[in-house]
């Protein structure tokens, strides 16, 4: 969540931000998952099934944010946000 605004800050525009973001947790996630495969926390078929989505995903993410304005993309990027802030104090 602050990744993006501070890459936004840092003088990047918003899809770069975006894109950057995502490939900064690349390690974190590799990382992370090595950790909680050796703790024995992993469920192969959910993680198979998520898989699944995330290819599929991700793919369509990418083709659509190439056709999205930097607004749009930053709009729907603070909507999340709100969104999940208010879904996390309510919950």
């Amino acid at each position: 969540m602050l990744c993006v605004p501070l890459l936004q800050f840092a003088g990047l525009d918003v899809k770069r931000a975006h894109a950057t973001a995502l490939l900064v947790i690349l390690p974190i996630c590799i990382v992370s998952a090595a950790i909680y495969i050796s703790n024995g926390y992993f469920e192969w078929t959910a993680v198979l099934c998520a898989c699944i989505g995330v290819v599929f995903g991700g793919a369509a993410g990418a083709a659509l944010l190439d056709k999205m304005t930097s607004t749009a993309v930053a709009v729907i990027f603070a909507a999340l946000m709100i969104a999940i802030g208010i879904k996390l104090m309510v919950a």
